[in-house]
């Protein structure tokens, strides 16, 4: 192999596992390496994660991924040009600037525990649960992560005592890593980037910068929080004890906004990410859309310090391929999640049933932390594989929820606007619930070839930043479209409308429910 290869990482640290990716100049995968890491469920509700495990999952994916891409002949060594970093939004972590020690785990962005925080705020708030819609884009909802926070604050006596002494570090994931990679206590960067930022309630969306009106409200410390960077730009080189060192990290986006550049994503065009939760981007350019339908106004991306911002309407389910591993894990019914297609494709149809996985409430576009999970239509019929299809049906149906408020919100605003939905995520392998995603939208889904779109964003983002490529290559969609695949939908019009309708009936079901006796 030639000395001159030119090489970009990807960190993508995701809900359930973490995997670092090594792309050549065409962005082909040429080294990769995945490790899952432990789910903590400490009381109904709650989701934490192990910060420490999380790191250590970094270091052994790059080291594993090095290897594989050195073993192929690669000269990964002298071309690895730079690291883009990509991860789960909201998910809120405090540590200690002087051990660089977690005080807490890390509270996870489906985490339910905060209801009792948002409900207080509501009802101490002039503007109730969309007080700070107009500064951040968000609700008050136990997703985001000023939320989680407070419940840090007020909960946590070692997080009490370190905001007082001056020594806490708050930061979602990507902040997290950064500052370990970058040194950590030896002078680590205390850096976020605007899309993982734009997820905290705390950032204001046109000035970029953390709102102080809203950390007054709140009575959060601003000395706290990180600063805040663009998605494409040089933010520090990685420092010693990884596996790849003194490398610059050169781009950070939240999750779903890599997807969406690893989608190429465009003004007027929407993804569908399907990971543990599944989470629909449209992009609507430099400009704030608000939604009148359930959908948050977020970031996209911001290519650089200098470079336009882009906006999106984002419409977030917390509950998608989280359902199939529940099937696996909790009741048995499937040994690995790749059975579920076999299982469900055993019937033509539900036989009736609708399943609505409210574990911790409903995101978009109901926005309700009183719903609980429900199956209904249950009869002496209902077998294994109907449970498994109307688990893939629920998916569909949560994506088909958030489109439809898209439509109604361009409807508004006086645009007819078809999307046509990208997909990526790890479930989208599943043609069965591709084809039924189509059928219940009544419209094509388009799966790209390489359905990890993810790490590639980040890949783009930090090749962006040093050089390797140019913005025009990154959007030039040509050559994605001849490598992709469309579903069709089959469905008859007037099964898909019953369905809907069915569908509606069932998620009214799951309100207020949070308080059942246990």
């Amino acid at each position: 192999m030639s000395k001159e290869e030119v090489f970009i990482g990807a960190i993508d640290q995701g809900t359930t596992s973490t995997r670092f990716i090594i792309y050549d100049q065409k962005a082909r995968p040429i080294g990769i390496h995945q490790v899952e890491f432990t789910q903590f469920y400490p009381e109904a509700g709650w989701v934490e994660h192990d910060a420490v495990e999380i790191l250590e999952s970094v270091k052994v994916c790059m080291a594993k991924a090095l290897d594989k891409a050195t073993a192929d002949g690669h000269n990964v060594d002298s071309g690895l040009k730079a690291i883009g970093l990509t991860n789960q939004r909201e998910t809120t972590l405090i540590w200690s600037k002087s051990t660089g020690s977690p005080l807490y785990n890390a509270i996870v962005w489906m985490d339910a525990r905060t209801s009792s925080v948002c409900r207080k705020l509501e009802k101490e708030l002039s503007g109730g649960r969309t007080h700070f819609v107009e500064t951040c884009g968000l609700p008050i909802s136990t997703y985001f992560s000023a939320m989680k926070l407070i419940w840090l604050m007020e909960n946590i006596d070692p997080v009490k005592q370190a905001i007082k002494s001056g020594d806490a570090m708050f930061g979602t994931i990507d902040t997290w890593l950064i500052w370990n990679l970058t040194g950590g206590v030896n002078g680590g960067l205390h850096i976020t980037d605007v899309s993982n930022a734009s997820r905290t309630m705390l950032m204001n969306l046109k000035t970029l910068d953390w709102d102080k009106p809203t950390l007054e409200t709140l009575g959060i410390p601003a000395e706290i929080l990180p600063k805040i960077v663009s998605n494409s730009e040089v933010i520090g080189k990685i420092g010693k004890g990884w596996p790849i060192t003194g490398i610059p990290i050169a781009g950070c986006l939240g999750d779903q906004h890599a997807a969406m550049l690893g989608q190429a994503c465009r003004k007027g065009e929407a993804k569908s990410t399907y990971g543990t939760g599944a989470f629909i981007l449209l992009n609507t350019g430099e400009e704030i859309v608000k939604s009148k339908h359930g959908l948050l106004s977020t970031l996209a991306y911001k290519l650089g310090p200098k470079a336009p911002t882009n906006y999106a309407l984002e419409g977030s389910i917390a509950i998608a391929g989280a359902a199939v591993q529940w099937l696996r894990d909790s009741l048995g019914i499937i040994t690995t999640a790749s059975e579920i297609e076999g299982l469900a494709s055993q019937v033509d149809s539900t036989g009736g049933i609708y399943f609505v996985p409210a574990f911790n409430g409903l995101f978009a576009p109901w926005w309700r932390d009183d719903a609980r999970g429900i199956v209904i239509g249950i009869t002496r019929f209902t077998g294994k594989a109907h449970i498994a299809r109307a688990v893939l049906e629920s998916m569909c149906f949560q994506v088909k929820d958030v489109l439809d408020s898209m439509q109604k919100d361009a409807m508004e605003k006086g645009k007819k606007t078809e999307f046509l939905l990208r997909v990526d995520g790890g479930a989208t392998v599943n043609n069965l619930l591709m084809q039924i995603q189509a059928d219940l939208l009544g419209s094509a889904v388009v799966r790209p070839a390489d359905i990890e779109t993810t790490a590639l964003g980040a890949a783009y983002a930090a090749g962006l930043a040093v050089g390797v490529w140019k913005e025009e290559e990154i959007f030039a969609s040509g050559e994605r479209a001849k490598t992709s695949t469309t579903f069709e939908p089959t469905l008859e019009e007037q099964i898909r409308k019953k369905k809907a309708e069915s569908w509606c009936r069932a998620v009214e079901r799951t309100f207020d429910l949070a308080n059942l006796s246990i």
